[in-house]
This record gives C-alpha cells, structure tokens and sequence, in this order.
C-alpha cells in the first residue's frame, strides 16, 4: 500500500483528492492535516465522506508526514516548497497541487505569484503534472508541480493541433496568434468568502477577469511552448 499524507485537507481540492484517494484500492491515507480544524473527523466536516474516512484533521506537526511515502500538498502557494526539502531528505515524493513547482522560470513565479522561490534547486527538478502530456515523467519523479486549472483546459486542447506526435511534424495551426476565451465556476476561487462568488452575485451572471493579466498565463504558454517543442507560441488568455 502507498502510504499518503495530505496537507491541507479542507479546501475544494483537498476534499475532492480525498474522495479520488479514498477509492484508490492501493492507497492508504495516513495523515489530513488542517491548523484550523485539527482534532475534527474529516467525515464531520465533508458527510459526503462518512464510511469511506475514519481519520481526524491533525496539525502538520502531529502529522508525521516524514514516514508518508507521498504528500500531497491541497495549500496555497508558498507552502510546499517551505517543507520540500525535509520531505526529500526522508524521502518522501512530493505532490503540490499549487503553483510551487509549476513555473521553471523563478523570475516569471516572482512576478506572477509576488514571493520569491524557496528552492530553486528542487524546482530544477519537478517535473510537470499534467499526465497526459508527461506521464512517463511523472512515474520518475520526486516532486510533481500539478498543473493549473485554465492551463489543464488549454494545454489538453491544442496539444493534438501542436504537438509533432500527433501532427506528423505538420504545422496545422499558428500557434503565435492564439485565443483562449476559457470559463470556470466559482468553486476555482476556492472557500473563502468573497462578494463576487456569493450566489447573489455570481447566480446567472458571467464576467471577465483578470483580463489585464492572469496568472496561469506563463504557465500555459511554458506548456504550450513545450507541447510545440518551439518557442514560437503567442497567446491571448482571457478568464
């Protein structure tokens, strides 16, 4: 069995990795770690869950993540790459389904992400989580950077039109003039309480934002521009 820690439990995507892990016939949950809800059973807080998670929230430092065999990290960003190399050192995998380990260049994370990175050493390393792109990558891997929602969307969509493996080396589109008009629902924003995801405000209404600039823009044109196995990849993304 895989013995599997998870930091950050009670967010969307901590809740839906939970429910993903809890069929999974080789995994055995070790730790769900929340500051906030520690001593709580997970199935108190998410029902949906009752029969299937007998485990308590614990604090990271009662966790004991060092004896996982992977951790997975549903946090924001920051935190993975503060804890990353300890859990090397033991060696634990790593799996942050934050922008952590996302973008390779650390300028392009500063900007975008407004935090220097933590480890460049071991961001050298991550391999990229998008397994239908990388999936042999991802079985070799110490650290995996899972991608972004809008990037996911994008990436899967104009691989079969960019990459040479499905193109035969044909250039079937212009990949310097490209348009992503993409959508999300108001789980993207995560739980916290913002006026712009109450159902008063978002209940049959649709808006842009982030048009002056989104920050799974680079990660999607790095994809892109790796798909392509050029650089020579011009996007225009719109969320």
């Amino acid at each position: 069995m895989i013995k599997v820690g998870i930091v950050g439990g009670t967010g969307y995507t901590g809740v839906e990795l939970l429910r993903l892990l809890a069929q999974h016939p080789e995994v055995k949950i070790q730790a769900i770690t929340s500051r906030t809800e520690a001593g709580m059973p997970v199935a108190e807080m998410f029902p949906s869950l009752r029969g299937r998670i007998d485990l308590k929230f614990t604090t990271p430092d009662e966790a004991k993540l060092n004896e996982c065999d992977v951790v997975f990290f549903a946090t924001p960003h920051g935190v993975a790459m503060a804890q990353a190399k300890e859990l090397l050192a033991n060696n634990v995998k790593i799996l942050d389904l934050a922008a952590d380990f996302r973008l390779k260049d650390v300028k392009e994370f500063a900007k975008w992400y407004g935090m220097e990175h933590g480890c460049p050493e071991i961001l050298a390393e991550a391999v990229y989580g998008l397994a239908e792109i990388n999936r042999e990558e991802i079985k070799k891997a110490r650290v995996v950077g899972l991608a972004g929602c809008y990037p996911t969307s994008v990436q899967l969509g104009l691989a079969p039109l960019l990459s040479p493996k499905s193109t035969g080396g044909k250039q079937l589109i212009d990949g310097t003039h490209i348009i992503s008009d993409s959508k999300s629902g108001t789980s993207g924003a995560g739980r916290k309480a913002e006026i712009g995801t109450l159902m008063s405000e978002a209940g049959d209404n649709f808006k842009a934002y982030g048009v002056k600039g989104h920050r799974h823009l680079p990660e999607i044109v790095q994809g892109l521009k790796a798909i392509a196995g050029h650089d020579q990849i011009g996007l225009t993304f719109v969320p």
